[in-house]
């Protein structure tokens, strides 16, 4: 195999499996046949701490401010401020986990883990206004991210965020709530088209009873459980909820549902059905052993075909943490991330809906498309950016409180600072602009990308021209 063309595709795979690769490690990866990285990237995974940025304390203290104010409609005048500095409080925490999160993918020893934990905090899309439970749900999915997809799914279910978020709290015998039941078989295992309405409905039923308590904690509640006969894809029997997702686990269409959004996350935003069908069959046989998927995808030839590569377009997420590690930015201002990540359309946490970030071409339109190419040299050269009046999410939280606020934020300074001399001491020192621009963009270097820098005689200025080109937006 030409050298060139496997340190591409090692490049690539960390592209896909991570956020990028530095120089030296492409460059002694590369004398390695290609299931070597791969082993590597499962090798160097390690346990990794949960997120711990709202405390129980924290959360305790707003849950007893919230349950003394009461479930009123009107507020007097002190407790709306009561009420606006608990939004405010749980805005600021949000802030914090948000950045807390992005920071631990810049700085991760453990890419692979942090990209699969991204991925499943877009497949089980989740909104809720309590940081306290984002984090919990984000720590569910780090813990198994790499695991087995029956005990993700179970735990994910059972977390108070979404619980809370799909409406099974107020799922009763009697009065079920179908929500929960529903977005589980659309949107988590199986896709539209493999089951009834009346499925959901029996499958809500089983569901009755799972709830959470004031404490935050999973619980279930046999009081109001429907323990009465249910029939769910023909089936009948007291189900209750794990019964419910061991049944939709024997069905293969829920192996080939979730390998399918694997491969339009990881290999092409079109999807080539006999490699997911090889993907889903793999995932079935071995139990739904995440790893073991994502080993075969990594260790397939058609994940290295060139239609696969430099074809993706980077989320906002991706963008943001690849451009941090390469150039080991430091943000001496961390709230600029979120407004970043707010103007790019991809706020963690916060996703559009229950089917989270649609991804793919709907990253980029004119204005983002803009925004995206200023970016790098903002970043990389501390320059100023015009958020163009966007409200963070403290301020559309507190808009909603009917409280005013300013709606033109001014200019913001970037105020962060790319270490230069250490990702310059990564580079050979005799490496021309052409092979730089090759190392840090996944599309082939065009002949007008070359005129472009061919009379840059500094690698910064290089690396500026080439990361704030259309090409770089692409992975």
């Amino acid at each position: 195999m030409d050298r060139n063309d496997h340190s591409s595709k090692i490049k690539h795979l960390y592209n896909r499996a991570g956020f990028g690769i530095s120089y030296n490690a492409l460059h002694q990866l590369s004398k390695r046949k290609i299931g070597s990285p791969v082993d590597q990237l499962f090798e160097q995974l390690s346990a990794a701490a949960d997120l711990t940025t709202v405390t129980r304390e924290e959360y305790d203290q707003q849950r007893l401010l919230l349950t003394a104010l009461g479930a009123k409609k009107d507020y007097t005048p002190e407790e709306k401020l009561q009420r606006q500095e608990i939004t405010r409080m749980q805005n600021q925490k949000s802030r914090a986990l948000n950045l807390d999160w992005m920071q631990r993918m810049i700085h991760t020893e453990n890419p692979l883990l942090e990209k699969m934990t991204l991925f499943w905090h877009g497949h089980f899309a989740c909104r809720t206004n309590n940081p306290y439970f984002s984090q919990q749900l984000n720590n569910i999915q780090r813990k198994n991210a790499l695991g087995n997809f029956k005990e993700l799914l179970i735990e994910v279910s059972q977390s108070p965020a979404m619980l809370q978020y799909l409406n099974n709290q107020q799922n009763r015998k009697g009065r079920p709530n179908e929500n929960f039941a529903r977005e589980l078989m659309e949107l988590f295992t199986l896709g539209r088209g493999h089951y009834t309405e009346q499925d959901i409905k029996e499958s809500a039923r089983s569901f009755t009873g799972w709830i959470y308590n004031k404490e935050g904690e999973f619980e279930f509640n046999q009081k109001v459980h429907d323990e009465k006969e249910k029939t769910f894809f023909g089936r009948t029997g007291t189900f209750d909820g794990e019964a419910i997702i061991d049944i939709i686990l024997e069905k293969p269409e829920t192996a080939t549902f979730i390998c399918r959004k694997l491969y339009l996350f990881f290999v092409n935003d079109t999807p080539d059905e006999i490699c997911i069908q090889e993907l889903a069959s793999h995932f079935y046989t071995h139990k739904y052993d995440i790893a073991a998927v994502m080993r075969k995808m990594f260790n397939s030839d058609w994940f290295y075909r060139r239609e696969n590569i430099g074809t993706k377009i980077k989320s906002p997420a991706e963008f943001l943490v690849g451009l941090s590690r390469q150039f080991f930015v430091t943000y001496n201002k961390p709230q600029v991330i979120i407004q970043l990540e707010t103007s790019l359309g991809q706020y963690l946490f916060n996703p559009p809906n229950v089917a989270g970030w649609p991804g793919g071409r709907s990253w980029i339109d004119s204005s983002s498309l803009m925004l995206r190419l200023k970016i790098p040299s903002m970043v990389l050269n501390d320059g100023i950016l015009d958020f163009n009046g966007k409200a963070d999410p403290e301020d559309e939280a507190l808009i909603a409180l009917n409280k005013k606020v300013k709606s033109n934020p001014p200019k913001s300074y970037i105020n962060a600072k790319a270490d230069w001399p250490k990702f310059i001491s990564t580079l050979p020192k005799d490496q021309k602009p052409e092979q730089l621009a090759e190392f840090l963009l996944s599309p082939a270097v065009s002949t007008k990308i070359k005129e472009i820098i061919v009379q840059n005689t500094h690698p910064k200025n290089t690396a500026i021209a080439v990361t704030s080109m259309p090409e770089y937006q692409l992975c």
